[in-house]
């Protein structure tokens, strides 16, 4: 294809801008009624509050700043496992605050360990890996991570595809102790010769289930096998998701040490219980007047369209904006610049309606989603759960809609049939 140019802007300096996170909800306090599991031996005990760990006071001053007044399950129980140099897969629903229980505890152990500033140089020694799917959720990886390393001299960097390839070397060899990359262009960068694996003591996969399966193994093996990286005895493996089907929690042992611990809260693969699930009937040719009647219905609220395919996230978006309901498109196939309009399109509210394929159903933190409608129902219960964790975050309520069509979603009875009753 043509010679990508697009560089993205550079994210605000200002400190208002850094932290600022998306707001509990009512429900937030009900995390702590799940139950939670720790498979494996001798785990930590459980952290009680933030203040609970033998943290840096700049990185406990951060924690404040971005809105985290007290531990979810998930960082209850992930903080100190990593703390204490443990290896971690960790299960818990969507929007429940994997990203801290992760980030927290390995920037706790650089500033421990005296991590120093790196200056610029032609091959940066990157301490932390952290990987994800998609651009836009390595990308509010990235941002969550500036926060937390505000006022140090740790430089997270983020590099995804879909951008000038010139500018991502540039950012790493300004200085990179936090490597944020999507799988593609980490390798693209390392084949380069500007990043050197000899360093890494953390390597974290985010979406793990989604980064161990056809999606991207075969990048994730080539990743561990180059000559520089750590052995896994020499590094730490941290993997979250909110599903982890069977089949990738044994293929997620060639990563891990023997001795890994396993943090599941909740159900393993449970949908989020603040998202209100309905389903309904809707034959194929029907599905564009039960979307037009629920849209009028729901006003300006923020709401989410998940779709099949690219062509149709575009004609859907099209065919809303002739019926006066403004509507954005998100896909694989838009530019990257294109891709990133349309999210601060939706969550500016210029475009309350977004219509997505599955590369916006993991991970992405978006304020006031109202609604999430199946427009199309995906091929696996897992994306499904993914798709719906979209609203319903951080303890405030959401609503989710699914066009049910037996001849084309058959398939996926029984696993919603779970899914709903658990």
């Amino acid at each position: 294809g043509p010679k990508v140019t697009y560089v993205p802007p550079p994210p605000p300096v200002d400190e208002q801008a850094i932290f600022a996170h998306y707001p509990t909800g009512m429900n937030f306090d009900k995390y702590d009624e799940n139950v939670v599991e720790v498979s494996g031996l001798d785990p930590p005990a459980a952290l009680m509050s933030f203040a609970d760990t033998n943290i840096s006071h700049t990185l406990t001053v951060n924690i404040v700043k971005a809105g985290y007044s007290k531990p979810t399950p998930v960082q209850k129980y992930s903080i100190p496992i990593v703390l204490a140099g443990r290896d971690l897969m960790a299960c818990a629903q969507t929007g429940s605050g994997k990203t801290a229980a992760f980030l927290v505890p390995v920037v706790a152990q650089m500033m421990r360990d005296g991590v120093t500033a790196s200056s610029f140089k032609e091959q940066q020694e990157p301490e932390c890996i952290i990987t994800a799917p998609t651009r836009e959720l390595i990308n509010q990886i990235f941002l969550e991570a500036r926060k937390f390393v505000y006022g140090t001299c740790i430089r997270p960097v983020v590099v995804y595809g879909g951008t000038q390839i010139d500018h991502s070397v540039h950012q790493v060899m300004q200085g990179c102790n936090i490597l944020c990359a999507t799988p593609g262009r980490l390798l693209d960068i390392i084949g380069r010769g500007k990043i050197s694996l000899h360093n890494v003591k953390y390597l974290v996969l985010d979406e793990a289930d989604r980064m161990l399966d056809m999606g991207f193994g075969s990048e994730m093996r080539k990743l561990i096998s180059f000559p520089d990286m750590p052995e896994k005895c020499k590094r730490q493996t941290l993997m979250f998701s909110a599903t982890f089907p069977d089949e990738v929690q044994m293929l997620a042992g060639e990563f891990l040490k023997s001795d890994f611990l396993f943090v599941v809260v909740g159900r393993v693969g449970g949908a989020c219980s603040d998202v209100q699930q309905n389903i309904l009937q809707v034959s194929q040719y029907l599905k564009r007047e039960k979307l037009i009647e629920i849209l009028r219905s729901t006003g300006d609220e923020r709401t989410m369209v998940f779709v099949d395919t690219k062509k149709k996230a575009d004609f859907i978006a099209c065919f809303l904006c002739q019926e006066n309901i403004p509507a954005t498109s998100i896909h694989g196939d838009r530019q990257q610049r294109e891709r990133e309009i349309a999210l601060q399109d939706f969550r500016s509210g210029k475009c309350p309606v977004l219509v997505a394929t599955s590369v916006a159903a993991r991970g992405l933190d978006i304020e006031s989603v109202q609604h999430v409608i199946n427009f199309d129902l995906p091929s696996t219960i897992e994306e499904y759960v993914h798709r719906i964790g979209r609203t319903g975050r951080c303890g405030n309520t959401g609503k989710a809609v699914s066009f049910f069509d037996n001849y084309s979603d058959g398939h996926l009875a029984q696993s919603l049939i779970k899914v709903l009753s658990d």
